[in-house]
Protein backbone atom coordinates (compact mmCIF):
# COMPACT_ATOMS: atom_id res chain seq x y z
CA UNK A 1 0.00 0.00 0.00
CA UNK A 2 1.54 3.17 -0.63
CA UNK A 3 0.31 6.58 0.07
CA UNK A 4 -0.44 9.82 -2.92
CA UNK A 5 2.07 12.26 -1.80
CA UNK A 6 1.31 14.87 -5.48
CA UNK A 7 -1.91 14.75 -7.53
CA UNK A 8 0.42 12.70 -10.01
CA UNK A 9 0.02 9.76 -7.47
CA UNK A 10 -4.05 9.74 -7.70
CA UNK A 11 -5.62 7.64 -10.18
CA UNK A 12 -6.81 9.77 -13.22
CA UNK A 13 -10.65 9.72 -13.68
CA UNK A 14 -10.33 7.62 -16.86
CA UNK A 15 -8.35 5.15 -14.82
CA UNK A 16 -11.17 5.61 -11.74
CA UNK A 17 -14.02 5.24 -14.52
CA UNK A 18 -12.55 2.02 -15.76
CA UNK A 19 -13.06 0.28 -12.90
CA UNK A 20 -15.73 -0.76 -10.31
CA UNK A 21 -15.69 0.57 -6.65
CA UNK A 22 -14.77 -2.66 -5.32
CA UNK A 23 -11.90 -3.31 -8.02
CA UNK A 24 -11.02 0.53 -7.07
CA UNK A 25 -11.08 -0.60 -3.35
CA UNK A 26 -9.20 -3.69 -3.87
CA UNK A 27 -6.71 -2.00 -5.51
CA UNK A 28 -5.78 -0.10 -3.18
CA UNK A 29 -5.38 -2.52 -0.67
CA UNK A 30 -3.24 -4.47 -3.48
CA UNK A 31 -1.15 -1.53 -3.73
CA UNK A 32 -1.84 -0.76 -6.97
CA UNK A 33 -3.96 2.19 -6.68
CA UNK A 34 -2.56 5.05 -3.75
CA UNK A 35 -4.14 5.79 -0.56
CA UNK A 36 -5.31 8.99 0.11
CA UNK A 37 -2.93 11.69 2.02
CA UNK A 38 -5.76 12.24 4.50
CA UNK A 39 -5.05 8.64 5.86
CA UNK A 40 -1.69 9.35 6.45
CA UNK A 41 -1.78 12.59 8.13
CA UNK A 42 -4.52 10.57 10.36
CA UNK A 43 -2.82 7.56 10.98
CA UNK A 44 -5.58 5.01 9.43
CA UNK A 45 -5.34 2.41 6.27
CA UNK A 46 -7.71 0.36 4.47
CA UNK A 47 -7.40 -3.51 5.98
CA UNK A 48 -10.09 -5.22 4.62
CA UNK A 49 -12.45 -5.17 1.43
CA UNK A 50 -15.22 -7.06 0.32
CA UNK A 51 -18.33 -6.61 -1.72
CA UNK A 52 -20.46 -4.52 0.60
CA UNK A 53 -17.84 -4.40 3.56
CA UNK A 54 -15.10 -2.57 4.59
CA UNK A 55 -12.56 -2.11 7.58
CA UNK A 56 -10.08 0.43 8.31
CA UNK A 57 -7.68 0.06 11.01
CA UNK A 58 -6.09 3.61 12.94
CA UNK A 59 -4.58 4.91 16.03
CA UNK A 60 -5.04 8.51 17.19
CA UNK A 61 -2.07 10.31 18.47
CA UNK A 62 -1.70 13.18 20.44
CA UNK A 63 -1.90 15.53 17.12
CA UNK A 64 -5.39 14.34 16.89
CA UNK A 65 -6.76 15.98 20.30
CA UNK A 66 -8.69 18.86 20.28
CA UNK A 67 -7.85 21.58 23.21
CA UNK A 68 -8.87 19.26 26.01
CA UNK A 69 -6.48 16.76 25.17
CA UNK A 70 -8.67 14.16 23.97
CA UNK A 71 -9.59 12.81 20.04
CA UNK A 72 -11.21 15.23 17.97
CA UNK A 73 -14.66 14.16 16.90
CA UNK A 74 -13.29 15.15 13.63
CA UNK A 75 -10.78 12.09 13.89
CA UNK A 76 -13.90 9.98 14.56
CA UNK A 77 -16.17 11.42 11.61
CA UNK A 78 -13.26 11.18 9.19
CA UNK A 79 -13.02 7.28 9.81
CA UNK A 80 -16.73 6.70 9.95
CA UNK A 81 -16.92 8.82 6.71
CA UNK A 82 -14.42 6.54 4.98
CA UNK A 83 -15.88 3.27 5.72
CA UNK A 84 -19.05 4.05 5.40
CA UNK A 85 -18.77 5.54 1.98
CA UNK A 86 -15.84 3.13 0.64
CA UNK A 87 -18.43 0.10 2.09
CA UNK A 88 -20.86 1.75 -0.80
CA UNK A 89 -18.30 2.79 -3.09
CA UNK A 90 -17.70 -1.26 -3.36
CA UNK A 91 -21.21 -1.26 -5.09
CA UNK A 92 -20.17 1.62 -7.67
CA UNK A 93 -20.48 0.27 -11.14
CA UNK A 94 -17.56 0.83 -13.70
CA UNK A 95 -18.19 3.77 -15.43
CA UNK A 96 -19.60 5.92 -12.16
CA UNK A 97 -18.08 7.64 -9.34
CA UNK A 98 -20.13 8.68 -5.46
CA UNK A 99 -19.71 11.41 -3.42
CA UNK A 100 -21.04 11.33 0.29
CA UNK A 101 -24.35 13.36 0.53
CA UNK A 102 -24.86 13.62 4.97
CA UNK A 103 -23.56 11.07 7.64
CA UNK A 104 -24.09 11.51 10.92
CA UNK A 105 -21.96 10.09 14.03
CA UNK A 106 -22.57 9.05 17.57
CA UNK A 107 -19.37 9.22 19.96
CA UNK A 108 -20.28 6.59 22.33
CA UNK A 109 -17.03 7.44 24.54
CA UNK A 110 -13.58 8.85 24.01
CA UNK A 111 -10.99 6.75 22.30
CA UNK A 112 -7.44 6.66 24.68
CA UNK A 113 -4.77 7.95 22.84
CA UNK A 114 -2.95 5.06 20.98
CA UNK A 115 -5.40 2.76 20.97
CA UNK A 116 -5.92 1.09 18.05
CA UNK A 117 -9.45 0.99 16.43
CA UNK A 118 -11.05 -0.48 13.92
CA UNK A 119 -13.43 0.98 11.99
CA UNK A 120 -15.67 -1.04 9.88
CA UNK A 121 -18.94 0.17 7.35
CA UNK A 122 -21.42 -1.81 5.96
CA UNK A 123 -24.05 -1.27 2.87
CA UNK A 124 -27.49 -0.76 3.86
CA UNK A 125 -28.73 -0.28 0.60
CA UNK A 126 -27.23 0.25 -2.29
CA UNK A 127 -29.06 1.39 -5.74
CA UNK A 128 -28.64 2.98 -8.98
CA UNK A 129 -28.56 6.83 -7.51
CA UNK A 130 -28.10 6.07 -3.63
CA UNK A 131 -26.01 4.28 -1.52
CA UNK A 132 -26.96 3.71 2.01
CA UNK A 133 -24.42 2.85 4.91
CA UNK A 134 -23.76 2.46 8.54
CA UNK A 135 -20.68 2.06 10.53
CA UNK A 136 -19.30 1.89 13.91
CA UNK A 137 -15.38 2.13 15.69
CA UNK A 138 -14.31 -0.84 18.00
CA UNK A 139 -11.11 -0.85 20.02
CA UNK A 140 -8.97 -3.77 18.43
CA UNK A 141 -7.99 -5.32 21.55
CA UNK A 142 -11.02 -3.88 24.80
CA UNK A 143 -13.42 -4.54 21.43
CA UNK A 144 -15.76 -1.21 23.01
CA UNK A 145 -17.54 0.62 20.65
CA UNK A 146 -16.12 3.66 20.40
CA UNK A 147 -18.54 5.48 17.83
CA UNK A 148 -21.57 4.65 15.60
CA UNK A 149 -22.84 6.36 12.35
CA UNK A 150 -24.78 6.54 8.96
CA UNK A 151 -24.63 7.89 5.47
CA UNK A 152 -25.85 8.23 2.55
CA UNK A 153 -24.16 8.33 -0.69
CA UNK A 154 -24.82 9.93 -3.88
CA UNK A 155 -23.78 7.26 -7.10
CA UNK A 156 -23.66 9.41 -10.66
CA UNK A 157 -22.95 7.16 -13.92
CA UNK A 158 -20.29 9.80 -15.74
CA UNK A 159 -21.66 10.24 -19.64
CA UNK A 160 -18.11 8.97 -21.46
Amino acid sequence: MFTAKTPDDLPTRAQTLSMSGLQFMQGVVAGTVARPPISAILNYTLDHVEDGKVIFRGTPEFDHTNPMGTVHGGWYGTLLDSCMACAVMTKVPKGSIYTTLEYKINLTRNIPLGTEITATGWIDHAGRTTGVASGEIRGVIDGKLYATGSTTCLIMKIAE
